[in-house]
């Protein structure tokens, strides 16, 4: 499999299978991604691996929280206001997910079992957790997105899936108290890993994109 062909394939996999992801394959992927560029070779990123029953416990952690309307509050804050055209194409990713599940607009329990999976991290085995120091901006999360697209293709390219979820962070306590994680590093992204479960509706479904000419100008 060559870059283009895993830009091109890859999706987030919201339904993973319950073979466990090799201790081995995890260290494949990372030493893989360890080599993604940063500003002047910071290399800001710290990733914690949950697997096993520590990842159970976060599940379960993430799901009780969700069911008793405890709020999540992730370290990063999520945007309040997106721009009109991005609303428009979030909207438009909900309505396409749901047409392609058939889950109707009122179909509240369908809506909630799907919010419940996300907090399960999709069932995925594995949860990567990538995380900065607190002193750093802007500039340290854009090398650290760079770090969460390397984890993804070197994944891809070993046939192993992943879906990189702002739900898998919105409970930082849980996750430092599991992972051991401390107060001085910033929780950014969560990153679930696994083998698919190919058989799943979920993952048949993929995602559109602008055209190029919308995206790009030449000048």
């Amino acid at each position: 499999m060559d870059v283009s062909e895993a830009l091109l394939t890859r999706y987030t996999c919201r339904a993973f299978s319950t073979r466990p992801l090799e201790r081995e394959m995890i260290s494949s992927i990372l030493k893989s991604a360890n080599r993604t560029p940063s500003w002047a070779n910071t290399q800001p990123w710290e990733i914690f691996i949950a697997e096993g029953e520590v990842v159970d416990v976060l599940r379960q952690g993430f799901l009780e929280n969700f069911r008793q309307d405890i709020p999540g509050e992730a370290d990063i804050p999520r945007a309040e206001h997106w721009p009109a055209s991005i609303s428009e194409r979030i909207h438009s990713l909900m309505a396409e997910r749901s047409k392609a599940l058939d889950i109707e607009r009122s179909d509240d329990a369908a809506r909630m079992a799907i919010a419940e999976q996300n907090r399960q991290f999709f069932g995925a085995p594995t949860g990567s957790f990538l995380c900065m120091d607190r002193s750093l901006g802007p500039w340290s999360m854009h090398d650290l997105g760079m770090m969460s697209q390397s984890i993804m293709l070197a994944a891809w390219e070993k046939g192993v899936a992943s879906a990189i979820a702002y739900n898998m962070v919105v409970y930082p306590d849980l996750i430092r108290n599991a992972l051991g994680i401390p107060e001085e590093l910033v929780i950014v992204i969560g990153i679930a890993l696994g083998y698919a479960d190919d058989e799943n509706i979920q993952n048949t479904f993929r995602s559109s994109r602008r055209s190029l000419e919308e995206v790009v100008r030449f000048r």
